[in-house]
């Protein structure tokens, strides 16, 4: 089976900035992803939220559903689809700046990706970050991390690390604990929703 990357655009057709989102997944896993797996699902309010708040800014907001659901090794499977994306929106939005929102395996494809010209900020959300994950292609970029300090599937520790790494190349850091939170983001969603917007209208609308 020749499985195809799928994009849904959402908002103005003439934007003045893009936000496009990229959900979660698995360690390996060769079973497609569908826009009905709860890692999908999950980022539904994060786009809402966006559209929303970002209307008046002529923000739109592009959700990115991969081949696979697997992250696969070294194959990574996630990043050329996030590739694939960004060359479709550029193509569409030539010199739109856009910010990547990311949930866990998301989030390391979106820090992976975040090279891309027209990319300029992050929002790593509890994301998986190996300790050899590289962060080169960050510098300049705008970078927000949140954890949860409860996570038990990708650990907080780690973006602690990760944001420690990054900090001398970024444009800039923010790193957000969110206390008793877990993986799912789903005990205090208000909160990652809230920032996570508030971080992306900032970085697409500044000078």
């Amino acid at each position: 089976m020749d499985l195809q990357p799928r994009l849904r655009p959402r908002g103005p057709a003439r934007p003045r900035a893009v936000a496009l989102v990229l959900h979660g997944g698995r360690e390996f896993s060769r079973e497609p992803a569908t826009s009905r797996q709860s890692a999908a699902l999950r980022m539904i309010p994060f786009t809402m939220h966006l559209l929303s708040a970002g209307r008046r800014h002529g923000l739109a907001v592009w959700s990115l559903g991969y081949r696979y659901r697997g992250w696969n090794g070294e194959e990574a499977s996630p990043v050329p689809d996030a590739r694939w994306a960004l060359d479709r929106l550029r193509k569409a939005h030539p010199d739109v700046p856009v910010a990547l929102i990311g949930h866990s395996m998301g989030a390391r494809t979106s820090l992976r990706v975040a090279d891309d010209p027209q990319v300029t900020a992050v929002a790593a959300l509890a994301p998986w970050v190996p300790r050899d994950e590289p962060v080169d292609q960050l510098a300049g970029r705008h970078i927000l991390i949140m954890h949860g300090t409860e996570d038990a599937t990708t650990p907080y520790r780690a973006s602690v690390r990760y944001a420690d790494r990054i900090r001398p190349i970024a444009g800039s850091v923010d790193f957000v604990p969110v206390p008793d939170e877990g993986h799912a983001m789903l005990r205090r969603p208000a909160l990652w929703h809230r920032r996570t917007t508030a971080f992306v209208l900032k970085a697409l609308t500044r000078p």
